[in-house]
C-alpha cells in the first residue's frame, strides 16, 4: 500500500471512528427520547379523544333518557281523555316544545293494534296504521322504547321514543317523533384537526346520525369490532372506551378510532380521525428531530473530517521525519558494520600487499644486473609483474566490495536476486569469520523468485544478522548457516548460529531501539532494530527462535515479486570484444 493510500485509508478510519463515537450517544438519546416522547405524546392524544368520547356519550345518554322520562312524566300524569283529543295533545305538545326547544317534534297515541287514535304535530297522518313498525314491536315490549333512525311514513329521517299506558284494560303507546337535526347536532361538531369526526353506529351497522364531513366509514367492519361479543353484544362495558386503528378501504389511510356505547348497548358514538392528522404534532416534531439529528451528524462529519485530515497531516510529518531518522540510523548502522569488517578487510589486504611488495623488489633486483636483458630474466619480470597485477586485482575488489556497501544507502526499490546478495555479504564477511574461528556455510534454493526491496537496505540486513551472529560466537567460535528457501507466496532467508543464545527475558526487547546484551562500547543496540525496520518497510516479518547455549535462528520472511524473464546473452560487438571488468567505486 503506497503512503497516499495509507493516509487516505488513515483518515477515513479516523473519521469513522469519530463519527461513530459521537453520533452512537446522539442517535440513542434521539430513539430513546423519540420513543418516550412518542408514546406519551400519543397516548396523552388518545386519552384526551377518550375523553372526548366518553364525554359526549353520557351527553347523549342524558339527551335521550331526559326525552324518554319527559314523555314518561307526561303519559303517567295527564289524564287519558286528553291523550285522546287531538286539541289537548297539542297543547301539550306546545308546551313540551317551549320547555325544550322543539325536540319534541309531534305526538300521537296508538292503540294496541297499532292503529293512530289521536295525533298533534305538523304531518297529516290521518289514522296511521303502525302494526308493522319495528319501533311499535319494540314498545309493546319494554315500558320505555327509543327506536332507531328510520324514514318512515313521511320519508324523512327521525327516531321515536316510546311509554306504554294503560286504560280500561288496554294497552296504549304514547309516542312522540324526536327532531333528528336537534339530534344530529350533538355528535356533528365533535372532532378536531381537518379529518376528525363522530357519528353514532346502530347494532345492525346502521348509521343514526351523519357524519359531518361526509367521510367514508366502513360501518360493516366497525359492527364486527365493536360488537364483537358474545350473542353480538358490545365488546366493552358501558362506561369504557375502545381504542383502535383500520386502514381505510377508501382511502387506504391509517383511521385512528374511538368508541362507546349508549342505549343500552344497542348504539355505539365513534370518533373516527386519521392517523396522520391526530398526531399532526407528533409527526411534525419526529421530522423536526431528525431533521436537528441529520444536521448535527453532518456537522460531527464535517468536524471529524477536518481533525482527521488535520491529525493524519501531522502523522505524516512525523513519519516523515522518522523516515529520515531511520535513513540516517541505517546510515550509521553501516558505518558500525564497516568499522566491524575493518580488522578482517585490514588482514585480506596486507598478504596481496606483501606478496606485491615483495615480486616489485625481485624486479628491482634483476634489474641491478649489468645482463638483466637475457631472456630468463625477461620472463621472470613477466611472471612478477602478472603477480602484481594479480594481487591488485584481488586488492581492488575487496576494495570495491567494502566501497560498494559503505556508498550511500540507495532507497530505490528493485526486483533482486536473494541468493545472489546472500552469497555476496557471506564473501565479505568471510574474512572477519576467519578471524573469529566461525565457519560460514550456505544453504541457498535453486529457482529462488526475486525479492523487491532496495538494495543496500537487504545488503545492511543480511549483513547485520551476520555480524550480531558471529558476536554471538566470538569467544568460542561455531557455525553460521545462511539459508533461503520458497514459502507459499514468500521468500525466507534463515540465520542460524551456534552461539549462546538469547534468554527468553531478552528475547522479547531484542528488536527494541538502543537495547543491548553486549558490554559497553561493544554495541549500540541499533543492529536489530535496523533489521526490524527494513523487514516492515518491506511488508515482511521477523522472527527468532533461541534458547540459552543452544544458539538463535532468525526467520525472516518477504514477499515474492515474482520470476525474472528469461534473457538472451548480448551477443559481442567484435572479434576482439571481451567482458568488461568490475566497475569502479
Amino acid at each position: 500500500m503506497s503512503d497516499r493510500h495509507y493516509y487516505q485509508s488513515l483518515t477515513r478510519s479516523m473519521v469513522a471512528w469519530v463519527a461513530v463515537v459521537a453520533l452512537a450517544p446522539l442517535l440513542a438519546c434521539a430513539v430513546m427520547l423519540g420513543y418516550q416522547f412518542h408514546t406519551a405524546y400519543r397516548a396523552k392524544v388518545v386519552e384526551h379523544l377518550e375523553e372526548l368520547v366518553l364525554k359526549h356519550t353520557q351527553q347523549v345518554g342524558a339527551f335521550l333518557r331526559e326525552s324518554a322520562a319527559e314523555l314518561r312524566v307526561l303519559a303517567d300524569l295527564t289524564p287519558f281523555s286528553s291523550l285522546t283529543d287531538d286539541g289537548a295533545l297539542g297543547g301539550l305538545l306546545a308546551t313540551m316544545q317551549k320547555e325544550h326547544g322543539g325536540v319534541f317534534v309531534d305526538l300521537g297515541l296508538v292503540n294496541a293494534a297499532g292503529a293512530l287514535v289521536s295525533y298533534a304535530g305538523p304531518y297529516r297522518l290521518g289514522r296511521a296504521d303502525y302494526a308493522d313498525s319495528p319501533w311499535f314491536a319494540a314498545a309493546q315490549k319494554g315500558e320505555v322504547t327509543i327506536s332507531d333512525v328510520f324514514l318512515g311514513l313521511r320519508g324523512l329521517p327521525h327516531f321515536v321514543v316510546a311509554v306504554r299506558r294503560a286504560h280500561d284494560g288496554q294497552e296504549y303507546i304514547l309516542r312522540s317523533t324526536i327532531d333528528f337535526a336537534a339530534f344530529n347536532k350533538l355528535v356533528e361538531n365533535i372532532g378536531q384537526g381537518a379529518t376528525g369526526q363522530a357519528f353514532i353506529l346502530s347494532a345492525r351497522g346502521e348509521l343514526q346520525t351523519t357524519p359531518k364531513r361526509g367521510l367514508q366509514t366502513d360501518a360493516p367492519f366497525l359492527r364486527r369490532k365493536i360488537w364483537s361479543g358474545t350473542g353480538d353484544a358490545p365488546a366493552m362495558a358501558a362506561d369504557q372506551v375502545m381504542v383502535f386503528t383500520h386502514e381505510s378501504p377508501a382511502s387506504g389511510h391509517r383511521v385512528l378510532y374511538v368508541a362507546a356505547t349508549l342505549k343500552g348497548g344497542d348504539w355505539a358514538l365513534v370518533y373516527q380521525q386519521d392517523e396522520a392528522d391526530a398526531f399532526a404534532s407528533l409527526y411534525r416534531a419526529r421530522v423536526l428531530a431528525i431533521v436537528i439529528v441529520a444536521v448535527g451528524a453532518v456537522l460531527v462529519f464535517v468536524a471529524a473530517w477536518w481533525l482527521a485530515r488535520r491529525m493524519v497531516g501531522r502523522i505524516a510529518t512525523a513519519d516523515a521525519e522518522r523516515d529520515l531518522l531511520n535513513d540516517q540510523v541505517i546510515e550509521a548502522g553501516k558505518l558500525a558494520s564497516v568499522g566491524e569488517l575493518a580488522a578482517g578487510i585490514a588482514h585480506e589486504i596486507n598478504n596481496p600487499v606483501a606478496i606485491m611488495m615483495e615480486e616489485a623488489g625481485w624486479v628491482t633486483d634483476i634489474l641491478t644486473d649489468d645482463d638483466y636483458g637475457t631472456p630468463e630474466n625477461m620472463a621472470e619480470m613477466r611472471r612478477a609483474l602478472d603477480q602484481i597485477r594479480l594481487q591488485g586485482t584481488r586488492c581492488k575488489e575487496i576494495t570495491y566490495k567494502l566501497l560498494s556497501f559503505a556508498r550511500k544507502t540507495d532507497e530505490r526499490i528493485k526486483e533482486l536476486d536473494l541468493n545472489a546478495l546472500v552469497a555476496e555479504m557471506a564473501e565479505l564477511s568471510d574474512k572477519r569469520a576467519r578471524y573469529v574461528n566461525v565457519h560460514i556455510k550456505t544453504d541457498l534454493a535453486e529457482n529462488l523468485p526475486h525479492v523487491a526491496g532496495s538494495p543496500s537496505e537487504l545488503q545492511q540486513l543480511v549483513l547485520n544478522l551476520v555480524n550480531n551472529a558471529m558476536d554471538a560466537m566470538e569467544k568460542n567460535g561455531g557455525d553460521l548457516t545462511l539459508a533461503t528457501r520458497l514459502a507459499g507466496d514468500h521468500v525466507e532467508l534463515v540465520v542460524s548460529d551456534t552461539g549462546h543464545g538469547i534468554p527468553k527475558a531478552v528475547a522479547a526487547r531484542i528488536f527494541e531501539p538502543f537495547f543491548t546484551t553486549k558490554a559497553v562500547g561493544k554495541g549500540t543496540g541499533l543492529g536489530l532494530s535496523i533489521c526490524y525496520g527494513i523487514v516492515k518497510k518491506l511488508g515482511g516479518e521477523i522472527t527468532v527462535e533461541s534458547a540459552p547455549e543452544q544458539g538463535a535462528t532468525f526467520r525472516i520472511s518477504l514477499p515474492s515479486a515474482g520470476y525474472p524473464e528469461p534473457q538472451a546473452p548480448a551477443a559481442p560487438s567484435g572479434p576482439n570484444a571481451s567482458s568488461a571488468g568490475p566497475e569502479k567505486p
